[in-house]
């Protein structure tokens, strides 16, 4: 099957038959996928080497409009091919199956678990501060397996459950941020250009920061895993990626900037848990308790939106490949119950040997190839494939994604040169799919189900 042949009137048919998810909804797993911990406490190391409220504001600025340039590149794959799972979709459709499977293998074995373990501790951690005597662990797998069990009841109640979250998530921000900016403290820092400001943006320790910024955006691809539940995919996944990026880009900036003018800069320099010193200087003693339950609320709708996401490249791959059939079937309720369990037993083993972080690791640096040859894959099909139908036209094309490939390469070139051992091994992981797919590889199951190619 050549590229071609992808978006043919009954794959497209098959896929935009209304399944539920609005643009709300899809909007809303972006953002909770977003912002999880990373917002709050990456700055207390930017300011050390960027002592700059201008040149800090920018630098998460320019970590957002790079994102943005990654939402235009996925929109346009995403309209042309809409199926749910993301990269493996997209690198199959643009280069060859196998590339798509390599994707695939990563994200449906410890790409989403791992984050989603990441979270689920991080959630226990924080719940500390609001509630002293409860173990983390305990409180991390509950959560997991709350969600979970929400996941399974099926598209509707995930829906209405990632809104609710996410809602309450953005709410409880925007409170934090009006609390900051009007009880707060103004601390001596100017928010507008000044002499020195261009030094900063241009140096080091910006590019450096920007790799971190970058993290704290990834997810801005998030809605790309369930293309295939949305009502008029073509229409409302670009809404959906746009306005969830937007709407984080304004968040981060402000979190920042709130931060920074209610709170020293040396009390935050070199501080990992600059939520919580930017809490205590806002609110005094019970900073820490009301910023703490804060993370919490937000790491919730974080945790929902990865055991929503997650599952669905399982589900995917199992409709291509016989040998994973089991985990394309779905519950009565219209959920992959078989990849929602899969994507829990995982994470939970990541829990229990606290090899989470590990994973993390030697994972990012395969996350990062795999988005830059999806972004390069719209180049790709411009020129081979120039008269594929294209519902969606990425703005700013060649720039926009010229732009994502460049960042995307730095982010790379950095993880080898300071983690190389990890970042090959996270190679090595991915090509271990080669082998897998070779075992697993069988022809269609039936016509419209996958995009095999000979």
């Amino acid at each position: 099957m050549t590229a071609s042949d992808a978006g043919t009137a009954p794959w497209t048919g098959r896929l935009t038959g209304g399944s539920g998810v609005s643009v709300l909804v899809a909007t809303a797993i972006v953002v909770a996928d977003m912002i999880g911990v990373g917002v709050f406490t990456s700055l207390g190391f930017q300011v050390k080497d960027i002592p700059s409220g201008f040149s800090i504001l920018a630098l998460w600025t320019v970590g957002g409009i790079v994102a943005l340039c990654g939402v235009f590149s996925y929109s346009e794959l995403g309209a042309m091919f809409p199926r749910s799972s993301g990269e493996y979709n997209f690198l199959g459709r643009a280069y060859h199956p196998a590339f798509g499977f390599l994707a695939g293998w990563v994200s449906a074995t410890v790409g989403f678990a791992a984050p989603v373990a990441l979270a689920a501790m991080a959630f226990g951690e924080y719940a500390k501060s609001v509630m002293p005597d409860l173990p983390p662990i305990p409180l991390a797998i509950g959560v997991v397996w709350l969600v979970s069990i929400v996941q399974l009841t099926g598209v509707r109640h995930s829906s209405t459950f990632q809104l609710i979250s996410t809602i309450l998530k953005v709410v409880l921000i925007v409170a934090f941020l009006v609390a900051g900016f009007v009880i707060g403290t103004p601390q001596p820092i100017s928010f507008a250009p000044q002499a020195g400001d261009l030094a900063h943006i241009v140096s080091a320790p910006f590019a450096i920061g920007l790799v971190f910024v970058m993290y704290s955006f990834s997810g801005w691809n998030a809605a790309t895993y369930i293309i295939g539940e949305m009502n008029t995919p073509q229409q409302t996944l670009p809404r959906a990626l746009l306005a969830g990026t937007l709407i984080v880009l304004v968040l981060y900036v402000a979190l920042n900037a709130v931060f920074l003018y209610s709170t020293p800069i040396g009390a935050l320099a070199g501080q990992l848990d600059v939520a919580s010193v930017a809490g205590s200087a806002i609110f005094g003693n019970l900073g820490g308790r009301i910023v703490g339950a804060m993370i919490c609320v937000g790491l919730i709708s974080s945790i929902s939106a990865m055991m929503w996401i997650g599952p669905r490249v399982m589900m995917t791959m199992g409709e291509d490949i016989p040998a994973l059939r089991v985990f394309s079937k779905k519950s009565v309720s219209g959920a992959p119950a078989y990849a929602i369990l899969f994507q829990l037993v995982v994470a939970n083993l990541l829990l229990f040997t606290r090899s989470f972080e590990a994973v993390l690791d030697f994972i990012q640096f395969a996350l990062l190839f795999c988005s830059f040859f999806t972004v390069a894959g719209v180049i790709k099909l411009r020129i081979t494939d120039p008269e594929l139908p294209r519902p969606y036209r990425a703005w700013g094309y060649p720039f926009t994604p010229l732009i994502f490939l460049l960042v995307t390469a730095s982010m790379m070139y950095y993880l080898l040169t300071e983690r190389p051992v990890q970042s090959l091994s996270g190679m090595l992981v991915m090509l271990s799919g080669l082998l897998i797919y070779a075992v697993f590889r069988r022809r269609p199951v039936a016509a419209g189900t996958s995009y095999n190619r000979e």
